[in-house]
């Protein structure tokens, strides 16, 4: 993971601010869930804090500290109680296990390696409870926009935003495509109109296959039970954007 990609958890929220339709998704399969729910790269709790609000007892494990910062700000503005632990989704003990375990919007693929995932899915096989799942969403890797990954400089006007302190705030992206990792190695750049380049971060983020993340998950332990191509529920096909995996053990 970037820590500096991640070292400023106002400026995260502000150039991703969460999909409502993913929190709805989430906070639905912790109701149909119920008890316990523990999240992986659990971020600033832009999932977590809406599922404590509708009181489930919460656990969020990130690595970073500034964004556990962030999601402790949040949890305090809507006044619920969250665990926050600092840890790596790659290999935790927390001694006790979970009825709903989450990895959302795409923290999976900071895991660049298949023995980072495989020992990841086992960690999460030892913390669920009878009958507990795990869900989980990562994109459906696209072959086309993984070849226009040319290392050219290129502006994202749809992810530019508006920052209090900075005004507007454009996001250009260079990516290169690592096929033999898989890993695609980006640089954003984020400038305003006073301070150009004001952040460079390197982001770097797996792509997983649709026939190889079932096989990851049985490595783990773990079995997909369900998966969708979007947050309506819509049956996985080729052409859809996302996986959403409900897993169960194995």
């Amino acid at each position: 993971m970037s820590e500096e990609f991640y070292s400023d958890a106002g400026l995260y929220d502000r150039l991703f601010p969460g999909d409502a339709q993913a929190v709805d998704f989430y906070r639905a399969e912790a109701d149909r869930r119920g008890g316990h729910v523990l999240e992986l790269g659990s971020g600033t709790g832009q999932k977590l804090v809406p599922i404590a609000s509708d009181g489930h007892p919460c656990t969020g494990l990130e690595l970073s500290p500034a964004m556990l910062a962030g999601a402790r700000r949040r949890a305090d503005v809507r006044g619920v109680a969250v665990e926050w632990v600092q840890g790596d989704m790659r290999a935790f003990d927390l001694g006790r296990t979970f009825d709903l375990v989450i990895i959302a919007a795409n923290s999976l693929l900071h895991l660049h390696e298949a023995a980072d995932l495989v020992g990841c899915f086992r960690s999460v096989r030892r913390h669920l409870a009878p009958g507990a799942r795990l869900v989980l969403d990562v994109f459906n890797p696209s072959v086309h926009m993984l070849a226009q990954a040319d290392g050219v400089r290129r502006r994202r006007d749809a992810l530019s935003f508006v920052d209090p302190d900075r005004g507007v705030v454009h996001v250009d992206v260079a990516e290169t495509y690592d096929a033999a990792a898989q890993v695609t190695r980006g640089t954003w750049y984020l400038s305003s109109e006073a301070d150009a380049d004001m952040i460079v971060a390197p982001l770097e983020i797996r792509s997983i296959f649709p026939q190889e993340l079932p096989l990851l998950l049985t490595l783990g332990g773990l079995r997909v039970a369900e998966r969708f191509g979007d947050w309506s529920r819509t049956p996985f096909s080729s052409d859809a954007a996302l996986q959403v995996c409900v897993c169960e053990a194995g």
